[in-house]
């Protein structure tokens, strides 16, 4: 029998069947890949596997040994499958709309595919600036925000991006129960309009829920681009629910779209009817039977309707069978469910979760029949040529490692003078203060506290504005999923998914809504892996630590050192995870199924705007965090005082450099001093911290007061001891100490994440020991072994 590992690129085969069980087979079954679909082979990975598939206007990436278990027929077979018959609907009694304590407030709640533009939709209907980007998993957990329309109140809740609501992951569930626990007065169901077959999945499975849509047929552009004609009025009145055309990412259709929430609440929408999906003679006849049986015994509480827990019975649902399990007389009901299934999947040769899936895309083809009309004219889109360079066999990994390589000499050469023009306006501000404040305690406070501690950190902010910029752009065209699909079969030798190198990459923004985007990833002991490594992947905190040394002792290989450093972390991040998954999470991997959305082209406003706000949280921290943390290492350093003593000697004898000495043993055999000890312990809350109190630190020693901190550093030397005289920094001494900041202690935040995401203190503290363990001996190695060979 021919599989679809078997086609070669450019081939079509028809689906027959679909091998394999559990998690595989239902996000196979959810991304379109269903017995009579025809799929065509776009092509191998770098490293020729995986392989790109596309299947009901979608590119879906599998392995090949996954590949292996989708039986097809080669070509393109128009036969009607007689499994898959569209059936219509049954119209339903119209269940009267819930009237809250405030009629003039109505809850809504956001869902949709991935990619579909839901979080778009949110941040202009909200004026809110989440996280958006053109890869699953954006939105990891709900986000509310509350707008004013029409006299009404409207508190909308983003939900993450699911393909269905089945058990499969930790998103469907969330937003399962979301939607029964929290029981929105409306769900407006974002759609892709440029793919309508797969994205009407997930609706055919709210309409089983039996809860009021509206549909917001995003991207409406697109499907019009493509020369697409749909007729979404009649879909409406054919199945009950009213479509609005909109385009979020520029705002287009979002007024009209709440107007129809309005409408539908109010209950003067003309579209809306209560239907149901009829799934064929067969499966509505187990239906009937196990409703009639639900009815003649007494049963827990529950949310969901007859008619649907019944329909997730047939399914094999987890969380159906947990609740039939607590009924009286569980067991004999179990019988009855079981007999029924063995019933269906004798007759049709298929499992009954197939085949419910079968009977919705059936439901869906034939509804599509009725409205909708493909363009006649045949192209090439823009997302395949770019993809023939992106992730081609020769230039796909070359391209990447070009890409981020340009990111990082960019954020040298477009941040220097920037950069220079703030670290100007910074001593310039601290020249007004000692001209209006007499010299004394208040004049030290705000110039070697505050000024030399913020200021230290703020002078980078061009830099970090420049890093996102970039890290947007990779996100909001789609290259994201692309580098996932690349990277696959290395990810695999390693016994990771691909989709972890999503949280990784993200991980160069911040760690910790990385650490929070590993709820995509399906297998728990993936997700604890992916956690754990996350924190290698330098965070934008370290990048001013970086710059700043890099600056001061490596002119000549600027771009290049920071490249080896984010290569070092990726290195170590790759060795460890090959480590945990041979020793601690042994568990099996999960399929690489994913989904690689088109290219788009992202808005000037919303790449502004993403990389704003990142600056914003950037700026936050200097008037929180390191304000703070800057005020108190200045004065454990200005405590006590000794009038006596020269400003070295003061801050060896304050409580700072008595806490510094104390450590210096330690950090001697990595090349470190005390004050560079005390600037990492300071960094342990946030890294930024590190520089900050650098800042403090070396503006307080007695310098000269206009000389920026990186010539502060390049001027600093031992006072005693057996190196007395020689440079304290070193480029051998700076690039250790860029090592061991890499890959210490996490911040404060990341610990707290990790614990959150986890469930259990014990993996944030094994988190930041052996981290931190490693960074000694990872910077131990580079000190000694430099002194050797250097």
């Amino acid at each position: 029998m021919m599989t679809l590992r078997d086609l070669k690129e450019g081939e079509k085969g028809t689906i027959l069947r679909i091998r394999g069980k559990g998690a595989f087979r239902k996000r196979i079954i959810e991304m379109g890949f269903v017995k009579g679909k025809v799929v065509t082979v776009i092509k191998a990975a770098p490293l020729q596997d995986p392989m790109e598939y596309r299947i009901m206007d979608s590119d879906v990436s599998l392995r090949l040994e996954e590949a292996a278990l989708i039986e097809v027929m080669p070509g393109e077979e128009i036969t009607r499958f007689d499994d898959k018959p569209f059936s219509g609907v049954v119209e339903t009694k119209q269940t009267a709309r819930k009237i809250e304590r405030d009629p003039w407030t109505i809850r809504v709640a956001l869902v949709g595919n991935p990619n579909s533009g839901k979080t778009s939709l949110f941040n202009n209907a909200s004026k809110s600036r989440e996280h958006t980007g053109n890869y699953a998993g954006v939105t990891v957990d709900s986000k509310t925000a509350v707008i004013e329309i029409d006299g009404y109140t409207i508190h909308i809740t983003d939900l993450p991006g699911t393909y269905s609501l089945t058990h499969y992951s930790p998103e469907e569930l969330f937003v399962r129960q979301h939607l029964f626990e929290y029981q929105p007065d409306i769900v407006i169901n974002v759609v892709d309009a440029s793919n309508l077959e797969r994205n009407l999945y997930l609706t055919t499975q709210l309409i089983d829920m039996g809860i009021k849509v509206v549909v917001a047929l995003n991207m409406y552009d697109e499907l019009r681009v493509k020369g697409d004609h749909f007729d979404y009025m009649y879909m409406g009145r054919l199945i009950g629910i009213p479509f609005v055309p909109t385009i979020a990412s520029k705002g287009k259709g979002v007024r009209d779209l709440f107007r129809k929430v309005i409408e539908v609440y109010e209950g003067k929408a003309r579209e809306v009817r209560q239907i149901q999906i009829n799934y064929g003679t067969d499966i509505e006849m187990a239906l009937h039977k196990i409703i009639t049986r639900l009815s003649q015994g007494e049963e827990p509480k529950r949310l969901l309707s007859d008619r649907y827990f019944s329909l997730k019975l047939l399914e094999k649902d987890g969380e159906a069978n947990e609740i039939l399990a607590k009924y009286k007389n569980s067991k004999d009901f179990r019988s009855d469910v079981d007999r029924e299934i063995g019933k269906l999947e004798n007759t049709h040769r298929e499992d009954s979760e197939t085949l419910i899936a079968n009977a919705r895309y059936g439901f869906i083809e034939g509804a599509l029949k009725e409205t909708y009309q493909p363009g006649s004219r045949e192209h090439k889109s823009l997302t395949w040529s770019i993809d023939q360079a992106l992730t081609g066999k020769f230039m796909g990994y070359p391209i990447f490692i070009f890409l981020m390589w340009l990111m990082f000499e960019a954020t040298f050469f477009l941040g220097e003078y920037p950069v220079k023009a703030i670290e100007f306006a910074v001593q310039w501000l601290g020249q007004q203060v000692n001209r209006l404040i007499p010299g004394g305690i208040v004049n030290d406070l705000i110039t070697d506290g505050i000024i030399g501690g913020v200021g230290g950190v703020i002078v980078f902010l061009p830099n970090i504005l420049i890093l996102f910029l970039f890290i947007s752009l990779m996100e909001d065209t789609g290259y994201m999923a692309r580098v996932a699909f690349i990277v696959d079969k290395l990810m695999h030798r390693i016994g990771l998914h691909g989709k972890s190198f999503i949280p990784l990459l993200m991980g160069f923004g911040c760690n910790v809504p990385a650490i929070m985007a590993t709820r995509t990833i399906e297998s728990k002991s993936d997700r604890m892996v992916t956690m754990l490594i996350i924190p290698f992947m330098s965070c934008s905190a370290r990048y001013p630590v970086y710059i700043l040394l890099i600056s001061a002792f490596f002119v000549s290989f600027k771009g290049a050192i920071l490249f080896l450093l984010y290569l070092i972390g990726i290195l170590l991040a790759v060795m460890m995870a090959f480590i945990f998954k041979k020793t601690v999470f042994k568990a099996q991997e999960m399929p690489f199924v994913m989904e690689l959305p088109p290219y788009r082209m992202p808005t000037l406003r919303s790449i502004m705007k993403h990389t704003w706000f990142k600056g914003a949280q950037y700026l936050r921290k200097m008037g929180t965090i390191i304000l703070v943390a800057s005020i108190v290492i200045w004065a454990l350093g200005y405590f006590p005082r000794n009038s006596a003593a020269t400003p070295q000697e003061q801050q060896e004898q304050s409580y700072i450099g008595r806490l510094g000495k104390f450590i210096e043993p330690v950090i001697a055999p990595l090349g470190f001093d005390w004050k560079m000890g005390v600037s990492l312990i300071a960094g342990s809350a946030a890294k930024e911290v590190v520089i900050s109190t650098m800042g403090v630190l070396y503006h307080s020693d007695g310098g000269d007061e206009m000389s920026s901190l990186s010539d502060r550093l390049k001027s600093q030397a031992h006072l005693s001891g057996s190196l007395a005289g020689q440079p304290v920094y070193t480029p051998l001494v700076a690039f250790s100490l860029m090592v061991f900041i890499l890959i210490y202690f996490p911040c404060i935040a990341v610990i707290a994440a990790v614990r959150k995401e986890s469930g259990r203190w014990k993996w944030s503290a094994f988190l930041a020991l052996y981290t931190t363990s490693i960074a000694w001996i990872m910077a131990f190695i580079v000190y000694q072994g430099g002194k050797l060979f250097f």
